[in-house]
């Protein structure tokens, strides 16, 4: 009897301190970090209403982790120090292949297909016009300023290196380098040729080629993140969606994101086209973010 009893109460304090363990897991706060901001205070200006409005369904706090580069925020997830990463579909791939990083909801952005433009009254109307030519690009390993044209001109049979020199520099830079006659044409995107157009009012540009529309950016989760954590988030999306949209939407530079929509159906296959963007600049390993 004695030794029944002192079993009960064995299994009483096991049960109490798991329970314990559950509401202390349940209890801990919810870290979020963006690729794209590397300081507190944008993650403050661009994500605050939307952390507070995702707190208030979650019932979780949910506070900012600053990275000060993609490599960091990868390095941050492995060591389990973030839970969910805002970042792009280039970024996302590395991201699979150092941390087994999980897509939870993507982002679409309205205009985010690449693109390569000339100047109006430039001879160049097809992008074969491009063999033997300079063609700009944004960053290196921009989904949409760099893999997307690049893989745009692959697709038409051009490749870099070798039917055309690529040169990666700013988009102003490039503009001007363009009116000057020193480059033909510039990868970019829709909303990168709408900035283009209100820097340089007085000229005119023209779209000779354009591809599909690109994966939008990507809420991933580390692998160390429950499943039903993310199927929580992924059903308050779903749910809530118009909500959290204008909560991002306070946010200046996140006005890229109006117009789009949230997709809770998303999986790591739907990312292996820009995996073959990747290849169109001659990168087949996605160990490491391309120009970090």
């Amino acid at each position: 009897m004695l030794m029944k009893t002192a079993k009960a109460a064995l299994l009483g304090l096991g049960m109490g301190m798991l329970a314990a363990s559950t509401a202390a897991s349940a209890a801990e706060p919810i870290r979020f970090a963006v690729t794209d901001l590397a300081g507190m205070e944008e993650l403050q200006r661009e994500f605050g209403a939307f952390r507070d409005l995702l707190a208030e369904k979650t019932g979780r706090e949910i506070t900012f982790f600053a990275v000060a580069s993609r490599t960091a925020a990868v390095e941050a997830m492995n060591a389990k120090q973030v839970d969910f990463v805002l970042t792009g579909p280039a970024e996302y791939v590395v991201f699979r292949d150092r941390s087994k990083a999980e897509p939870v909801v993507g982002w679409s952005r309205p205009g985010y297909y690449a693109q390569i433009v000339v100047l109006a009254d430039s001879p160049y109307v097809t992008a074969q016009d491009l063999k033997g030519k300079k063609v700009a690009f944004g960053d290196v390993g921009s989904t949409s300023a760099h893999l997307g044209p690049a893989r745009v001109l692959l697709d038409l049979g051009l490749a870099a290196g070798r039917d055309y020199t690529a040169l990666n520099v700013s988009r102003n830079v490039a503009a001007e380098a363009m009116v000057r006659g020193d480059i033909a044409a510039i990868g970019m995107n829709r909303t990168h040729l709408d900035r283009v157009e209100k820097a340089f009012p007085e000229t005119r540009f023209r779209v000779i080629a354009r591809g599909g529309d690109l994966p939008g950016d990507i809420l991933v989760a580390g692998a160390h993140v429950p499943v039903e954590l993310r199927q929580q988030l992924r059903d308050i999306f779903l749910t809530q969606g118009d909500a959290l949209r204008a909560a991002i939407l306070t946010g200046e530079d996140n006005q890229k994101f109006k117009g789009g929509v949230f997709h809770t159906r998303i999986d790591d296959k739907d990312f292996d086209d820009v995996r073959l963007s990747y290849r169109a600049i001659g990168v087949t390993q996605f160990s490491n973010f391309v120009g970090e």
